[in-house]
């Protein structure tokens, strides 16, 4: 079982980039499991035909007696669904949050239980602290991607994720593969994140171009890979897939 933990400024796109990762697996016949790691849970819209999934924290307010299949959902080409949720809002700690959703998939042996090839991780990157650092640290994800575009504050963010990473991997939790570049076309965008990628000493993986279909694809509440699985951008897609799991 292959696990990674993708981050990103939130707005950046990186729910999108990894719900169409784990359709673009899926559709080479991996069982991938995604879990979201952010209070919004919204990760896997596009992989349930647009409709929020329960959460496992919200499941666990809920319910006295939790079952696994309360909390992972099936979606779009049979990924397996998971969002941790978040506190009710205004009282709680978002990061503590997704340490409870963990810890609750464990408990119920989700991951022996389903078995997949591959669990990615969807991990809000604005902040790197306990909570959120979880995939990081607690042994749960062996190599760390973040996505980011060449606006400033994304970048800002990929340098704090990356920071946050190599601090973690000394001692011995998970690695830093490198960035997705998810392009927002705006001026000397390439040569923006190219010097971040050598300043955090690190490389680009794959550079994915802008392209409407994404959001015609969203639109239907899908993916690019399911809705237009012929597409440059669904090449585009399970070329990524090629890139971190080949």
């Amino acid at each position: 079982m292959k696990k990674i933990a993708i981050y990103g400024k939130g707005g950046i796109g990186k729910s999108t980039t990894v719900s169409n990762l784990s359709a673009a697996l899926a559709s080479k016949g991996k069982k991938v499991m995604q879990i979201g790691c952010d209070p919004k849970a919204d990760s896997t819209r596009n992989l349930t035909q647009g409709v929020k999934i329960p959460t496992v924290l919200d499941v666990l307010r809920e319910k006295d007696k939790v079952e696994l299949k309360d909390i992972v959902t099936q979606g779009d080409l049979g990924v397996l669904c998971v969002e941790a949720g978040g506190p009710v809002p205004g009282v709680g700690c978002a990061g503590r949050g997704i340490i409870t959703a963990f810890e609750k998939l464990e408990e119920l042996h989700a991951y022996e239980i389903h078995k997949p090839d591959i669990v990615i991780y969807d991990v809000l990157g604005d902040v790197v602290c306990g909570g959120f650092a979880m995939p990081i640290r607690g042994g749960y994800a062996e190599e760390v991607c973040i996505v980011t575009s060449g606006e400033m504050m994304s970048l800002y963010a990929a340098s704090n994720i990356a920071y946050a990473v190599k601090s973690f991997g000394k001692r011995g939790y998970a690695s830093l593969k490198g960035l997705i570049f998810n392009a927002k076309n705006i001026e000397n965008e390439e040569e923006l994140v190219t010097n971040a990628a050598k300043e955090i000493e690190t490389n680009i993986i794959h550079k994915i171009e802008r392209n409407p279909l994404v959001q015609k694809a969203e639109d239907a509440g899908k993916t690019v890979v399911s809705a237009f699985p012929e597409s440059d951008m669904a090449k585009e897609y399970r070329k990524l897939a090629d890139l971190l799991f080949g």
